[in-house]
């Protein structure tokens, strides 16, 4: 684990973005803990944050990418702020997002920010993915605006869960398989388990292993 992985994992604790107890999941599930980035709420946080995605980006992504998109609404910040780290850093890069509905007046269109063109390679972020169904709606976005690449797809967390028992990869790994781009996370669940070892009760970390035993994914 590198330590921007650790820092990260505290810092979502520290704000109560990553909690644990008994939650339910919009799929139904009963989850033991719970990331909810709706809990950012300051400029402070986003730059952490940003600069967080921006270190998982530089190592999981050599090869690099054009443009970042953010889908609607959660991703917008999210490539804000990864854009703002990246520009801390000496590196210029631009970003787009989307509107829900399209704008039938102005500028109009469904895309905001940098006009994607044919051969954009676009970096995806999310915020968590749990059923990839953000995702599913995002991808024809992207296509039906130009004919673009998809350079993969970064989330906070990777909670390493399968996101139907008809599969047994993981809903990030079936998202990345689906539309052939690679996928990486700041963190996935085991990680922060590692690195929060003894700060979990043992009823926590009981509760965890019957969940990912459950409903957990390679």
């Amino acid at each position: 684990m590198q330590d921007y992985q650790r820092s990260f994992i505290d810092f979502m604790l520290d704000v109560g973005v990553l909690t644990f107890g008994d939650f339910t999941t919009k799929s139904g599930r009963k989850t033991p803990y719970f990331v909810n980035t709706g809990k950012y709420r300051s400029g402070s946080q986003l730059a952490t944050l940003g600069r967080a995605y921006a270190d998982a980006i530089e190592r999981s992504f050599p090869e690099g990418f054009d443009c970042l998109f953010g889908p609607a609404y959660k991703g917008i910040p999210l490539v804000v702020a990864v854009s703002m780290a990246f520009a801390e850093r000496g590196r210029n890069v631009e970003f787009c997002f989307n509107r829900k509905e399209a704008k039938d007046h102005g500028e109009g269109g469904v895309l905001i920010g940098r006009p994607l063109k044919d051969g954009d390679r676009v970096l995806i972020v999310e915020d968590v993915t749990t059923a990839g169904t953000s995702i599913r709606e995002t991808v024809p976005v992207l296509r039906a605006a130009a004919n673009i690449t998809l350079a993969g797809l970064v989330v906070s967390v990777d909670r390493q869960e399968r996101a139907n028992d008809s599969s047994t990869r993981t809903a990030l790994a079936d998202v990345g398989a689906e539309f052939t781009m690679p996928t990486a996370a700041i963190v996935t669940i085991d990680e922060v388990i590692e690195h929060l070892g003894s700060r979990l009760t043992d009823a926590d970390r009981a509760r965890i292993a019957e969940y990912r035993a459950k409903f957990g994914g390679k």
